[in-house]
């Protein structure tokens, strides 16, 4: 298991172009957000589907890091995602992830999308991720 600073310190190393913040992780889940820019947005000045499933994917990567350990070659398999409603433009994007099954080899959770401040979720996503065998 990592705790929310390890995986935190870890992000920022290897990917210090991320503009998503770590917020929890633990627990079998995380909770991550994104400060909005105007290149999130598409035109009609709504959060793009990209920029949300890369919160997705980010909060599912941080969840499993949580659960197993720092293991920089797992990689996404799949990924699903229903959009539910219009995310705000100009508010936080906030990602909960929580680990519905975490195998040897497989993992799978589930996020749900916030426009920060709104009690409904603006997307639905499930995803799946490889973990490689462990080096000896």
């Amino acid at each position: 298991m990592a705790t929310t600073a390890e995986v935190a310190a870890f992000i920022a190393q290897e990917f210090p172009h991320s503009k998503i913040r770590i917020d929890a992780v633990g627990q079998g889940g995380a909770t991550v957000s994104l400060h909005v820019e105007a290149n999130d947005l598409r035109p009609g000045g709504t959060v793009s589907g990209p920029t949300l499933m890369g919160v997705a994917d980010v909060a599912l990567y941080v969840a499993i890091l949580g659960e197993i350990g720092i293991v920089p070659l797992a990689v996404t398999t799949n990924l699903n995602i229903n959009f539910l409603r219009k995310p705000d433009g100009d508010k936080r994007v906030i990602g909960v992830c929580k680990l519905i099954k975490t195998g040897r080899t497989l993992a799978v959770g589930e996020v749900s999308l916030y426009s920060e401040g709104k009690p409904e979720p603006v997307a639905h996503v499930v995803g799946t991720y490889a973990i490689p065998a462990p080096t000896s």
